[in-house]
């Protein structure tokens, strides 16, 4: 019921005679003869509930057709059962099935009816077929109305981002437990290998697990060497569970205790973070956390003599403060409309990850070289301020290094 509400909610915004195409990808190749797992289209499974390859939903006020794979006894002995033509109306809720290799001649009299055409192709098989049946049509573009509407999360896929926050908190608090000099990246990285696969769930994104300097690169995804006594460790780490992601970022020290100056570098980060979860609510610019956290983290620098007072902040903090999160880990829907920048709603969900990386530099006291720190969690927008969907893992330094020498 809660895909065919979304199908409803989508016409009503396209008007009286719209017509939506929305397809999912195909298997991947990987190498030879092995695949990628196979993951449906966000947008397709946002509406469809449906996480089979090859497949097209096409749905108007008036019906609701789906094309799927045939059930095919010989390649399902190979590669599991498929939900078949016959199943598919009363499990996906559909008026009609057909095999997708019907689409052409099925799709043409679709459209027959006329009204407005919507779809986006992704230039795969399946669209280009769709392509070529529309080509005498005008079609618009449904990409935007969608994201719009997953921007805002229901009461169903909260609960789903609860659960993945849940897991991936567990998750990060055994790294932290389990943390110390002389194991590699890749060691602690499976700590959350080990950890997703038993919760039912996967990677929402490729870990980052950055020891040392490793941290100071914002997307390391090597994860392959050791741990060294007195460095930090980066983790940035979350799990999909049933599709919707999480994502955690903490920074800690493999020795269990921070130095002076990394506890100086992190209580800034940590306070920047705090002061952009707490502007987080209805009615607020969407900008204003990460304004927040950049004039923190700026004024955090300069005391300590790391950025000059008329310095590039963006030589320490390169990126935003956070992103929307769902379905997708980096998920869809625009923060500004031309020259009209949003404010939150409640039913956002947005990470809040502000950060310090400071190089190996000659013109930086040594004290402070190579030390990278990030805080990130999963924030929704509620209707009388936020709540923290990760708030149970520790980030307090005292927290932190009471944990890591289990004395909590």
């Amino acid at each position: 019921m809660i895909h065919q509400k979304r199908r409803s909610s989508l016409l009503n915004q396209l008007g009286d005679g719209a017509l939506v195409i929305i397809s999912t990808n195909p298997i991947q190749k990987r190498s030879g003869d092995t695949d990628y797992p196979f993951r449906p289209n966000s947008d397709f499974y946002y509406l469809t509930g449906f996480n089979e390859p090859d497949s097209v939903a096409v749905f108007s006020h008036d019906c609701y057709t789906i094309f799927l794979r045939p059930n095919d006894k010989k390649k399902e002995i190979w590669e599991g059962r498929r939900l078949g033509i016959e199943e598919a109306p009363a499990k996906l809720n559909a008026d009609k099935s057909y095999s997708i290799a019907d689409l052409e001649l099925e799709l043409l009299k679709l459209i027959d009816n006329g009204g407005n055409i919507f779809f986006d192709s992704k230039s795969c098989p399946i669209d280009n077929k769709i392509v070529d049946v529309l080509w005498r049509n005008e079609v618009y573009s449904v990409a935007s109305y969608i994201h719009e509407m997953r921007l805002i999360k229901d009461e169903h896929e909260i609960e789903l981002m609860q659960k993945a926050a849940n897991i991936s908190v567990n998750a990060h608090e055994l790294a932290m437990q389990n943390t110390k000099s002389g194991l590699f990246e890749y060691e602690v990285q499976s700590i959350f290998d080990g950890y997703f696969t038993k919760n039912n769930s996967k990677h929402a994104y490729s870990p980052i697990i950055a020891g040392g300097q490793n941290a100071c690169i914002l997307h390391y995804i090597e994860n392959n060497k050791p741990l060294n006594e007195g460095d930090l460790l980066l983790i940035d780490a979350g799990c999909e569970f049933e599709y919707y992601a999480s994502d955690i970022t903490r920074t800690f020290p493999i020795s269990g205790t921070f130095s002076s100056p990394q506890k100086e570098v992190y209580q800034i980060v940590l306070d920047a973070q705090m002061a952009a979860i707490n502007s987080i609510r209805p009615g607020v610019k969407v900008n204003e956390p990460h304004v927040i956290a950049s004039n923190i983290i700026r004024d955090g620098l300069i005391d300590l003599g790391i950025l000059e007072t008329d310095g590039e902040l963006s030589e320490f903090y390169m990126h935003r403060t956070g992103h929307s999160i769902g379905i997708d880990v980096h998920d869809v829907g625009t923060y500004k409309k031309d020259d009209y920048e949003k404010t939150f709603v409640s039913g956002m969900v947005i990470t809040v990850e502000p950060g310090i990386y400071i190089n190996n530099d000659d013109k930086i006291n040594p004290i402070y070289r190579n030390i990278g720190v990030r805080i990130e969690d999963d924030v929704l927008v509620t209707n009388d301020g936020n709540k923290v969907l990760t708030e149970s893992l520790v980030k307090e330094i005292k927290d932190i290094e009471l944990i890591m020498n289990n004395q909590i």
